[in-house]
């Protein structure tokens, strides 16, 4: 080979130091060469070796050190530097401590074979690495496939070079360009086996493929952070058009931050001044050890003497996450081991339920209301042979929120319900939780708006929000009666009847772009009377500790049984 041939094969600058250097400075300049192109290094030092300047061994160790080095670097780099950087803005808002701990279990399942295998795809390598480092996937294991995998591919390369005097580095380009894409394309091959044409040779994975086809084609199954992009969008024009994008949380000045984030339930529905239309609660601060809770959550129960069935649920929360309904002692036992730290216990109430959106601006006689939800609790009707599991999924309604109702369901998936015996899938109100919600704006009365402003004015400071209530009957709802308050949200309410089955989308984002109009007006009259809108800063700040306790409700007490 021509010294010139020789020279464009080696890494930058490498070629002008050959002449005068030693066997020991070319394997220590190999090994640091690694540091910033690990192949073409060991192409380089295959020339070497090809050109009587260095020997096999030599040169296989210095790029092999080299190599080691540098990966073990980039795993230091992920452990020392990346945790860090998570926990600043803004990337602890992109990536939860939750997130980080489920790619660590992953890491410690599967992380050694990946890791292995990456050194054989270029393109994957410094990613990968780093990303280990920032799970802090087990350092022995990691180390020990770094090695190994550097033992094979090292000596391979170098001693293909030195055969074949650089011409493998046209081929090593050619798989640097077509590796990775080629293993990509190998992972999306077996992920539509694995998860498409399988399933669908049973009648089970059909049904299910069917699921998610619906949720894609329907928006009320849309995730939340894709459905609600236009609503962000408008609440930026909105902030713009009214110079400050935070006035709405001036919409209810009784509730901290205007009910956007970190509102109390316990608070709020203490500050409800109509005794009648609260059901008994108690609101709960559980220690860390799993007896003390037990034993401070049974007592607090039997002290109420709410008797059984009872709602426990975490005194911050939302769209229902958190929400139990506990029939015996074993489970009032068992949520008590994992409830928030601030938690509430509170009486049952049955009958139907309601969401009915109130607003009510500042000097007006009287409230109005925005919207009325009835919420349909879906079931399945057995029909003495079939399965729990096989209604759920012969449901045409059910079938879509499938894999939802099988996880809560899971215990009883296998029992064959009676003929025409009715068997309820879910019982929180909350539409991310099975709930079927219905328009129900026609059931409006003058008894209940009158009903439902009569509770909002006993509420000091409450404008705008959604009241959700209980009732025995629709009858009960339409004369105002018997109106029992589990919740009220604030100004991050929905006006829920939106999810009708077969709604418009249109229609939708026409009532969400309302229903924001309104809670920056009504922030503005109160503001103008003395209210002070909660600060962009403050607002991030608040949002920011909702993911910190989203990522520790997540994990287990600490405390020792």
């Amino acid at each position: 080979m021509s010294a010139s041939a020789f020279g464009a094969a080696l890494p930058t600058g490498a070629a002008a130091l050959l002449a005068a250097a030693s066997p020991w400075q070319l394997a220590l300049g190999l090994a640091l060469a690694t540091l910033l192109a690990e192949d073409l290094t060991c192409i380089a030092a295959g020339l070497l070796v090809a050109n009587g300047r260095l020997g096999m061994t030599t040169a296989i160790v210095s790029c092999y050190v080299g190599i080691l080095i540098g990966d073990l670097l980039l795993v230091a780099a992920g452990r020392w530097l990346g945790r860090p950087a998570l926990a600043r803005r803004p990337l602890r808002w992109l990536v939860t401590p939750a997130a980080v701990e489920r790619a660590a279990a992953w890491f410690r399942a599967r992380g050694t074979a990946t890791v292995f295998l990456s050194r054989f795809l270029p393109g994957s390598r410094l990613p990968l690495y780093v990303a280990a480092g920032l799970v802090r996937a087990p350092a022995g294991r990691l180390a020990a496939a770094l090695a190994v995998a550097g033992a094979i591919w090292t000596p391979g390369l170098v001693a293909l070079s030195a055969a074949t005097g650089g011409a493998i580095r046209s081929r090593l380009e050619l798989w640097e360009r077509r590796a990775l894409p080629t293993a990509l394309l190998a992972a999306f091959v077996v992920l539509l086996v694995v998860k498409v044409l399988a399933p669908a040779l049973s009648w089970r994975g059909r049904r299910l493929l069917l699921s998610r086809w619906r949720r894609l084609r329907h928006w009320e199954f849309w995730p939340l952070y894709l459905f609600q992009v236009p609503v962000v969008l408008n609440w930026l024009w909105l902030g713009l058009r009214h110079r400050s994008w935070t006035l709405f949380t001036a919409a209810n000045p009784g509730i901290p931050a205007g009910g956007f984030v970190l509102e109390s339930k316990g608070e709020i529905l203490g500050a409800i001044g109509d005794p009648d239309a609260v059901p008994a609660f108690r609101k709960l601060v559980l220690p860390d050890s799993a007896h003390e809770r037990i034993a401070q959550v049974l007592a607090a129960h039997a002290a109420a003497r709410f008797g059984y069935p009872v709602v426990g649920k975490p005194d911050v929360g939302e769209r229902g996450e958190g929400v139990r309904v506990l029939r015996e002692e074993a489970e009032l036992a068992a949520w008590a081991r994992e409830a928030p730290r601030e938690s509430i216990l509170q009486e049952y109430v049955g009958g139907e339920e309601f969401g009915v959106f109130y607003v009510r601006r500042p000097g007006e006689e009287a409230g109005s209301l925005l919207s009325i939800t009835a919420k349909e609790f879906p079931a399945v009707t057995g029909d003495g042979a079939a399965t729990l599991e096989e209604l759920i999924l012969a449901d045409e309604r059910a079938v879509c929120m499938a894999p939802l109702y099988l996880e809560v369901n899971a215990s009883r998936l296998s029992r064959v319900p009676a003929a025409g015996e009715r068997v309820r899938l879910v019982e929180i109100g909350n539409h991310c939780r099975g709930t079927v919600f219905r328009d129900g704006r026609h059931l409006e009365t003058p008894e209940l708006a009158a009903r439902i402003d009569e509770i909002a004015r006993s509420f000091p400071g409450f404008h705008f929000g959604r009241f959700d209530v209980r009732t025995p009957s629709v009858e009960h709802l339409r004369r105002g009666e018997a109106l029992r308050v589990l919740e009220v949200n604030g100004v991050t309410s929905e006006a829920t009847h939106i999810y009708e089955p077969g709604a418009s989308l249109v229609a939708a984002y026409r009532t969400l772009f309302a229903q924001w109009r309104l809670a920056f007006e009504i922030g503005r009259a109160n503001a103008a009377l003395g209210a002070r809108p909660t600060s962009l800063g403050e607002l991030l700040r608040l949002l920011d500790e909702r993911r910190h306790r989203a990522a520790a409700a997540s994990a287990p007490p600490s405390g020792a049984p």
